[in-house]
């Protein structure tokens, strides 16, 4: 129980490898997937997490190597999420961008279909949001945390009397 049947080596670099493969496959899944979970999504995630569990310790069944391999997916996402801080195209390729749903009262049709997005499932937000309907809607977007932010129409328009060109740390 406490001896470990393999080199830490391994154990590392085997987690790290299931948690990059991993971070990739739900990366591509969408922001959709991330935000709106269901049951079938945490059934799913709960089967690839014993699924994959073999992959990351191999034969080694040791209280360190599990504990290894957990400490290996930690720093990782630690890791990952500093990513972000480092530059704009780290930020768009990791957490991705923001997508528009419903521009002017009409709904964008190709970005319903890249994002697995179904006209219902906007309708929805649009209520949770108290507009009542499509053509009451200035801006419907998607963003990175798979939620829907709604603008109607009836929201003012607030312009600034300066232009921010660029912030720049001091």
């Amino acid at each position: 129980m406490f001896h470990m049947t393999g080199h830490a080596w391994t154990i590392a670099a085997r987690t790290a490898l299931v948690y990059l493969g991993l971070f990739v496959g739900l990366r591509l899944t969408g922001k959709r997937e991330l935000g709106q979970m269901t049951v079938f999504d945490l059934i799913v995630i709960l089967l690839i997490a014993n699924a994959v569990q073999n992959a990351m310790t191999g034969p080694d069944f040791s209280v360190q190597g599990g504990l290894l391999a957990a400490g290996v997916l930690l720093v990782a996402n630690f890791l990952i999420s500093l990513l972000p801080l480092h530059g704009r195209r780290w930020g768009r390729l990791l957490g991705g961008t923001p997508t528009v749903l419903i521009q002017d009262g009409r709904f964008v049709e190709a970005h319903l279909r890249r994002e697995h997005v179904v006209r219902d499932e906007v309708e929805m937000a649009l209520r949770e949001h108290g507009v009542a309907s499509v053509a009451d809607v200035k801006l419907a977007v998607l963003e990175v945390d798979g939620s829907i932010s709604v603008v109607p129409t009836s929201s003012p328009v607030i312009r600034a009397h300066k232009h921010v060109r660029q912030l720049r740390k001091h």
